[in-house]
């Protein structure tokens, strides 16, 4: 198919227009993924898991996800400080 454009700025000339080809849907398929990523991104998961290390082990320093468990926490202060009581490395779970 032949197209005739013409604008102010370039000659009137004849251009073949794309047909509907294999790398034209690809390119478009491409083109619409990114533009829903960028849309849809609305910050990074690492960041609001950075957010989210809101314990922390008061010996060592270490942070861990506000969703981590009690049991995983006594099997860190086990791991990591046998000399050490469970409450010394997170005394805000003392009841």
């Amino acid at each position: 198919r032949r197209a005739r454009t013409s604008s102010p700025h370039t000659p009137a000339f004849e251009t073949l227009t794309m047909g509907g080809g294999n790398a034209q849907k690809s390119a478009k398929a491409r083109a619409d993924k990114l533009a829903k990523a960028q849309k849809a991104s609305k910050g990074s998961q690492l960041e609001s898991n950075a957010k989210a290390m809101n314990i922390q082990c008061k010996v060592c320093m270490q942070t861990f996800l506000c969703t981590m468990t009690e049991a995983k926490l006594k099997e860190h202060s086990d791991n990591k400080h046998p000399k050490n009581d469970f409450y010394q490395c997170f005394p805000h779970l003392k009841a």
